[in-house]
């Protein structure tokens, strides 16, 4: 993307200074909240806030607000991006500064998994009833089931697979299904409930929806189900799970749309309160997909929160393109 000799400089001015262009490096690995980006820097909110402004009016950054916080990552269509880039490439890794910021980052990210973990832990034995605590379940399921289709799929693989209800409720559609899941406790939960099922062909693995380590293009059949809202980074689950998809399959993400119930950051560990259309959107083309359907199911009560159910397919290619390749 190109820009005028006045713009670059515009970009090269909000960059040019130290704190701000330690923000792009922390952003370059994940969006952060303003808190978080204060603990890491270890200055005031105004301080940080003002550097922020800044780099977002120069368009090098995108706010995004959510329920009481904000959130901010590097902007996906700026010119500056590749500038970005570069300048970021220049930083010598044992710079102190950048090794002090690295450093930080991973302790907020490990006491971030520690704190879900703890709560996962905590609430294995009772997840499907938390799960339904504010949708209509049964409802939900329905939808899934429409929305993925009869199949039958060749191998399915669930990111995210927590007690292995997309496992039960999708794996007899599939001639292998494979689950993955951080949580010891969920993935022994999410066996027995496969086992009592008869799905022998369902399989739970401990594995990391950011790095599966699965082959691209493996499954015909990829879901994140009620998984987004508890990660620090989204976007690149929903990049992993599209690698997954093989050639004219399919990415099913079910997640809230917005909403404001700011005590399930606290009481359940939510760290996004829900989706927009327009994020999932982007995220599943920048990651080749093309939006399938887009579902919304409104709550039953005024407590209840609205879910969504996205797909997204990857383009078959034509035999006579694939001779070609």
């Amino acid at each position: 993307m190109k820009a005028s000799s006045e713009k670059v400089v515009d970009l090269l001015r909000a960059a040019g200074e130290s704190t701000r262009l330690r923000v792009l490096a922390l952003l370059a690995h994940e969006e952060l909240s303003v808190l978080e980006l204060c603990r890491i820097l270890d200055q005031s909110q105004p301080r940080v806030s003002r550097h922020l402004k800044l780099l977002a009016e120069a368009g090098l950054v995108e706010r995004f607000p959510d329920g009481a916080w904000v959130f901010y990552r590097l902007a996906a269509k700026s010119p500056g991006r590749a500038l970005i880039a570069q300048a970021l490439d220049l930083i010598d890794a044992a710079d102190p500064a950048a090794r002090a910021d690295g450093e930080k980052l991973a302790r907020v990210r490990t006491e971030r998994a520690a704190g879900a973990q703890a709560y996962f832990a905590r609430n294995a034995a009772r997840w499907n009833e938390i799960r339904s605590l504010y949708v209509d379940e049964a409802e939900v399921e329905a939808a899934i089931l429409q929305a993925a289709g009869e199949g039958p799929f060749d191998e399915m693989v669930d990111l995210g697979a927590g007690a292995g209800r997309m496992l039960t409720l999708l794996g007899r559609r599939a001639g292998t299904a494979l689950g993955l899941d951080l949580s010891q406790q969920m993935l022994n939960i999410a066996r027995d409930e496969v086992a009592k099922a008869g799905l022998v062909q369902c399989e739970l693995r401990h594995g990391d929806i950011f790095a599966t380590g699965l082959p691209g293009g493996c499954a015909d059949l990829v879901t994140v189900h009620q998984v987004l809202h508890y990660l620090g980074d989204p976007a690149a689950a929903v990049a992993e799970a599209a690698r997954l998809v093989a050639d004219g399959g399919l990415l099913l993400i079910a997640d809230f749309a917005p909403h404001d119930h700011e005590f399930l950051r606290e009481a359940h560990q939510h760290r996004r309160l829900g989706f927009a259309d327009g994020e999932i959107t982007a995220w599943v083309e920048a990651a080749g997909l093309v939006l399938d359907s887009n579902i919304a199911l409104p709550p039953t009560s005024n407590e209840g929160l609205t879910v969504k159910i996205w797909t997204a397919r990857r383009p078959a290619i034509k035999t006579a393109e694939r001779s070609a390749a």
